[in-house]
């Protein structure tokens, strides 16, 4: 059965939130904005998103026990958002896009890239239920902080991309970055299928599976 390690845990928060999917947010915003502003935008909103990923990662049996969430009823529920997500990244559609065109921006071009990026970057909901599935995967502490260090070191490397890409996707067209988010689609509609599997494992459901 599905189990995480640190390899499986940085792959899969790679793929819900990794640059394949917020350099896709990141070129949009890009647009309207300087290379400057751009830079200062990834660095705030890398810094935002790594706090909450190692809030959640560690407190992550605190959270379950207080909506008294379950680590199979987790399991389940996360499997089904990523295959969800992944058959929609698959066939080009992106949930959790951002603010709308037509919603009004603010005054303040750093807090109205912020606002932009919250959902589909800085606190996705994708990405909040791979922390906390990784981290309930294995007790200790050890454990939690190699999750809260994979789920840092992918959006160190999401900043890393954007200040580096930030001149050229000012002018690139986007078709690239829309087929590397369709091809790690399929790997993340395998891992929600693992989830599933493994919740439906651990509520003793009989599995023609070479596991447990």
């Amino acid at each position: 059965m599905f189990v995480f390690n640190l390899s499986s845990a940085f792959i899969t928060f790679f793929a819900v939130v990794g640059p394949p999917k917020t350099l896709l947010a990141f070129a949009r915003l890009a647009t309207t904005r300087s290379t400057r502003e751009l830079r200062r935008l990834a660095a705030w909103s890398t810094v935002i998103s790594s706090v909450i990923g190692l809030v959640l990662g560690f407190s992550a049996n605190w959270v379950t026990s207080l909506f008294h969430i379950s680590d199979q009823s987790l399991q389940l529920a996360g499997g089904l958002i990523f295959f969800v997500y992944a058959v929609a990244l698959v066939f080009g559609v992106h949930l959790g896009g951002g603010a709308d065109e037509e919603d009004e921006h603010l005054p303040n071009p750093l807090v109205d890239g912020i606002r932009e990026l919250l959902l589909p970057y800085i606190a996705s909901p994708l990405a909040v239920t791979a922390v906390l599935v990784a981290s309930l995967n294995r007790s200790g502490l050890a454990w939690k902080a190699t999750v809260a260090a994979a789920y840092v070191a992918v959006a160190v490397i999401n900043y890393v991309c954007v200040a580096v890409l930030a001149p050229l996707m000012q002018r690139t067209h986007r078709t690239s970055l829309e087929v590397l988010s369709r091809l790690l689609g399929l790997l993340l509609a395998a891992v929600g299928v693992e989830l599933v599997l493994e919740g439906l494992s651990g509520l003793g459901v009989p599995l023609p599976y070479g596991g447990h």
